[in-house]
């Protein structure tokens, strides 16, 4: 029997014009420091027809590359909606990167063209030796243009053009958007998603046992648009119809009070180190009861924190575990029905149960498929229709098995409710005479103290016991000890987890997405730049 369904392929084309048709008056904001400055979906849709004209003028064609290199503003939401809707492909350039990192990806995936943030020009300008590709500048806002290459301004260029009418036909498994891993080990590697695998992500994250993005939220949009698609929420959400506050580059306390303050946000999505940082903010002006859900993820997410959350602002934490390979949408920490004797706390402490369309399994060594018992350990891998199978122009022999899932180099043990909880990263995993010692727990349970503002757990060499945790921390005074901390310890985890090596600093180093950044604490410690307390030997 033959299906007698209509093909409508899935595209960003499709997202857009739904968006457009059925929501011209939702709104996107984007917040100059002071005050929010708003277009309507009609606007936007307009700029972003304007802009593929722009873009076709300068020669780009389907399945041309152009990149984007800016904060979260209107404009990098007209260029989300322009640039794959018109067959190319648009490719988000982190800017926390260096600037070799920088020109290495730019290069690596060839792109023709890239719309620049006028801010973030000096943070350019060291690439632009380094380019091989790159043929044309569009600055975003600001009235000076770099020196010496070709280069327009976005809006004298999107105002000259005329709305593009006759948008091509587009294949659903062609390409749409690219992003490129952090490069905390070795060189970034991209990720190439197509308008299938960002059509369906987008219907998965509207669902009501993911994110439940709807026409009645006003997202604010913190996480990064230069980073893992800002965790899909900019196509989830144009979708749905729902309003966006967009930070631009201001993403300290205050301005982020000015922003809850001034649009009530609904919903939005960040990291700990944020999260932790409005907690630790002492305003009475910080009202955060207009939020339905905070989505917390890059990292684990303690359970004292997820509680701290909602004794002080009724608003429950959904913890989130992806990746740039998974679009990013991979599992999520929402409590099943019944949460028992253990609390809905200790179940969105958790790295989440897969969502919808994800499939996730742990192997030992070989390979070899392990229990759900919540006690075997090993690596988490994955599966599903917007997992990546590979790498831009890159071997991927070492990150898919044999059988087809990505090894996502995350350890850790799955439940018989299938939930997982991640213990370690394959590279941070502390043996400690031939027992696992799971960093991850060491750090929630050491962030359950008071005096405990950030702390990082990774392996040091021990003579007797090969390696032992090394607790790295930001203190909250300068009257916390180590010893006193290593006492509490004692009867909160087991005896050989207790720690003997500390470490007090004024800052842990992170990653250009805000994760703590293991590496470079291991490259220090190894290279003696750690002052480094020993205890209880």
């Amino acid at each position: 029997m033959t299906t007698t369904m209509m093909h409508m392929p899935m595209t960003v084309q499709m997202i857009m014009r739904h968006g457009l048709s059925v929501f011209p008056d939702s709104r996107v904001g984007t917040f100059d420091g002071e005050t929010l400055h708003y277009k309507s979906y009609a606007e936007i849709g307009l700029e972003a027809a304007k802009l593929a004209t722009a873009l076709q003028s300068l020669g780009i064609a389907p399945g041309d590359r152009v990149g984007t290199f800016s904060w979260n503003n209107n404009a990098h939401m007209a260029a989300y909606l322009a640039i794959p809707s018109m067959g190319a492909i648009m490719h988000t350039v982190n800017i926390r990167l260096s600037p070799e990192h920088i020109a290495y990806i730019i290069n690596h995936a060839e792109d023709r063209v890239l719309l620049l943030d006028a801010s973030l020009l000096s943070v350019f300008e060291p690439v632009l030796p380094l380019l091989d590709s790159l043929e044309h500048l569009i600055i975003i806002d600001g009235d000076s243009l770099p020196a010496g290459f070709a280069a327009s301004h976005y809006h004298d260029l999107v105002d000259a053009s005329e709305p593009m009418q006759d948008w091509p036909d587009l294949d659903e498994t062609s390409a749409a958007a690219a992003c490129y891993t952090s490069g905390t080990t070795g060189n970034p590697k991209g990720v190439v998603y197509s308008h299938r695998t960002t059509f369906v992500h987008s219907l998965a994250s509207r669902a009501a046992d993911t994110f439940g993005i709807s026409e009645r939220d006003r997202i604010l949009l913190l996480p990064p648009m230069f980073h893992a698609n800002a965790w899909g929420l900019p196509y989830s959400g144009w979708f749905s119809g729902s309003d966006f506050i967009l930070p631009g580059p201001h993403l300290q306390v205050p301005a982020i009070m000015k922003m809850v303050a001034a649009a009530r946000p609904t919903i939005t999505a960040t990291v700990p180190t944020i999260l932790g940082d409005l907690l630790r903010f002492d305003s009475s002006e910080l009202d955060m009861s207009c939020f339905r859900m905070l989505v917390c993820g890059g990292s684990a997410v303690a359970p004292a924190m997820i509680d701290a959350v909602r004794e002080q602002w009724g608003v429950p934490v959904l913890q989130g575990w992806g990746m740039t390979e998974t679009s990013p949408l991979c599992a999520l920490s929402h409590p099943p029905r019944d949460p028992g004797e253990q609390g809905e706390t200790a179940w969105r402490a958790k790295s989440g149960r897969p969502v919808s369309g994800v499939e996730v399994r742990v192997v030992d060594d070989a390979g070899k498929a392990l229990p759900h018992d919540g006690e075997s350990v090993g690596e988490l891998q994955l599966r599903g229709p917007w997992i990546t199978g590979g790498y831009h122009n890159n071997d991927s022999a070492d990150a898919i098995s044999a059988d087809g899932w990505l090894r996502t180099g995350d350890v850790g043990h799955i439940d018989q409710k299938h939930y997982v909880q991640l213990t370690d990263r394959t590279k941070d995993v502390i043996k400690s005479g031939g027992e696992w010692i799971s960093s991850v727990d060491l750090e929630n349970t050491l962030l359950a103290h008071p005096d405990v503002t950030e702390v990082a757990v990774i392996a040091t060499a021990d003579e007797r016991w090969q390696e032992r945790p090394l607790v790295v921390m930001v203190a909250a005074n300068d009257e916390v000890e180590a010893s006193t901390l290593r006492n509490w310890l004692q009867d909160k985890v087991a005896r050989f987890w207790v720690p003997e090596y500390w470490c007090l600093v004024a800052e842990i180093p992170k990653t250009s997405v805000g994760k703590f950044d293991k590496k470079r604490l291991r490259e220090m410690n190894e290279a003696g730049e750690l002052d480094v307390e020993v205890l209880g030997k």
